[in-house]
């Protein structure tokens, strides 16, 4: 069954971190190419979607100006990646979440038409692409299903991601093919790689 026309999708764009290995830089911000990080997710994400929101903890009145609206987390401790999905979820109740992360801004191109066509909402609280090496848990889709899962999970005072969507009843889709699409952007080195991905004319 092609589930791609039923499924509504909203994306949520994750720019709430603290950004450790960069020296605590908001990287949404950070610029490549002459662009913030962020402009190219949404450039990216946007027309794969049918609602669009950015999770971030500061420099809120800068991600507003992006067009999008921007969900704070509940609580002011950067609670991680799912602190921002569970405001997600709430926000958006009927429809399953894209995540994509601010600092990986090569998302493929097909990744939501692949995800919605293997998602399948009676048994799926998650559809997680594989890039080859490892489960893209950030860039997956989420059933509004997992809500409850979820608020359980993090009141448990657990924030790890992988620990959390591998523990759902979930589908892998490969993405090996375009491996390259899932790099994010902790260090200089790989801030230069992605600009040269740019430079390079090649999409994902």
């Amino acid at each position: 069954m092609n589930n791609e026309r039923k499924t509504s999708l909203t994306g949520l764009i994750l720019a709430g971190g603290r950004a450790r290995r960069m020296g605590g830089l908001d990287k949404g911000l950070l610029e490549l190419a002459g662009e913030p990080l962020i402009a190219h997710c949404i450039r990216a994400l946007a027309p794969q979607v049918d609602r669009l929101f950015i999770s971030a903890n500061r420099n809120l009145d800068r991600y507003e100006q992006f067009g999008f609206p921007v969900l704070r987390d509940a609580t002011d401790d950067f609670a991680g990646p799912l602190a921002g999905l569970l405001q997600a979820l709430q926000a958006s109740p009927d429809a399953p979440v894209l995540l994509a992360p601010c600092d990986g801004p090569l998302l493929p191109a097909q990744l939501a038409q692949r995800l919605r066509q293997a998602y399948q909402a009676k048994t799926d609280l998650a559809v997680i692409p594989h890039d080859g090496t490892r489960l893209q848990t950030l860039c997956a889709l989420y059933s509004p299903v997992a809500l409850e899962s979820l608020k359980q999970y993090l009141a448990s005072g657990q924030h790890r991601v992988e620990t959390w969507s591998s523990s759902l009843p979930h589908r892998v889709v490969d993405f090996s093919e375009q491996a390259e699409c899932f790099l994010n952007i902790n260090t200089e080195d790989e801030l230069r790689r992605a600009a040269a991905v740019l430079e390079g004319q090649r999409t994902c």
